[in-house]
């Protein structure tokens, strides 16, 4: 809103011009969403804790050591999404559709895991959100954000490939159920991989700041006819949102690095997920997302193998799913696991880089 007022007065006082530039405000929503998590984080752990008690909300399906976290709040992603919120409103073109339909799945998402962590800490259900309910409910957020989209000519329903170039499949109204498997499959693949202290953070951290460069380069036209990638009108706007999930994200991990302050709970998971996942649909790199994320699709891998294993065999292939937990309980640190898996996150952001130029 403060954007609209500020470039509404730009033809009047010049010096407001710096205010259409997507870089300034990228840095701007940056700086203010850390502000807003760093300053609001104490307060709001503090109101969780007196409404959460003394709840344990360690996950049952965890190694018996995690048990010492009884007693840590969750829900902790409400922080990221608040300091999501605020730069919003103040920095970023509220009126452009692409922009619109990332937060929409995000905001939609986290309601979504807000119900369910909900019913586990508030109502003591342990399950939750029914899993088929919840799956219902992603899809029918993400299919209808696609179908606008793709409808009203924000979205191609084209299939790129990556290190390839000009090199494209129409997969016509399939890209619908295409697109929302892609933005439901990373969401819950991030909210499996929230099980250590800044986890799940560092990887979507890491990758809101790779998706920030691909939809930057997106969005100009130049850039990307020079690189041979799609070009996509208004995407550089998404720039600013994904710079603003990585400070939230830098916001919310300095109070859930080891030992936790708070946990983000399936609030902040599926929302951060559905937003990766919404990115790699807007910026065309479906594909690259399974690179990108590749710490995401090995945990969720882990779970699925393991479960399919045990009904067909009787037997496990990991110690315990997701996988952190295998290693865990192979006798690696807590923190040694997390900063490995930080660690490979990088790596695979800069193999995911090289694909705008590798075509």
């Amino acid at each position: 809103m403060l954007y609209q007022w500020l470039a509404e007065y730009s033809d009047q006082y010049s010096a407001l011009n710096v205010f259409r530039y997507i870089t300034l405000r990228t840095f701007i929503s940056f700086f203010t969403a850390f502000a807003v998590c760093y300053l609001v984080g104490p307060t709001y752990i503090r109101r969780l804790k007196k409404k959460q008690g003394k709840s344990s909300n360690v996950r049952e399906d965890t190694p018996d050591r995690h048990q010492v976290k009884s007693g840590t709040p969750t829900m902790g992603g409400g922080l990221i999404m608040l300091s999501l919120l605020v730069p919003f409103f103040l920095w970023m073109d509220i009126t452009n559709a692409l922009v619109i339909a990332a937060m929409t799945v995000t905001l939609g998402f986290s309601c979504i895991g807000y119900l369910d962590d909900h019913n586990k800490v508030m109502k003591k259900n342990s399950k939750g959100v029914s899993g088929k309910v919840r799956l219902l409910a992603e899809f029918l957020i993400a299919g209808v954000v696609i179908f606008y989209l793709t409808q009203y000519g924000h979205l191609t329903t084209q299939l790129t490939l990556p290190f390839l170039k000009n090199i494209t499949f129409e997969l016509g109204s399939f890209y619908i159920v295409f697109a929302s498997l892609v933005i439901v499959g990373t969401a819950n693949a991030v909210n499996l991989t929230d099980g250590l202290d800044g986890l799940a953070i560092g990887p979507v951290i890491i990758c809101a700041a790779t998706f920030s460069i691909f939809a930057y380069v997106a969005g100009h036209y130049n850039i990307a006819s020079y690189l041979g990638i799609p070009f996509i009108s208004g995407a550089g706007e998404l720039a600013p949102v994904a710079a603003t999930i990585v400070a939230a994200g830098l916001g919310f991990l300095w109070f859930n690095s080891y030992p936790a302050q708070v946990f983000m709970g399936d609030l902040g998971s599926l929302g951060l997920g559905g937003f990766l996942g919404t990115m790699a649909v807007i910026t065309k790199n479906e594909l690259v997302m399974i690179l990108l994320g590749g710490v995401f699709v090995v945990e969720a891998l882990s779970v699925i193998t393991q479960v399919a294993s045990f009904k067909l065999t009787g037997k496990r292939i990991f110690r315990m799913a997701p996988i952190h937990h295998h290693y865990e309980l192979k006798g690696l640190d807590e923190t040694k696991i997390i900063v490995r898996f930080w660690i490979v996150s990088i790596l695979l952001a800069v193999l995911s880089l090289s694909t705008l130029k590798l075509r």
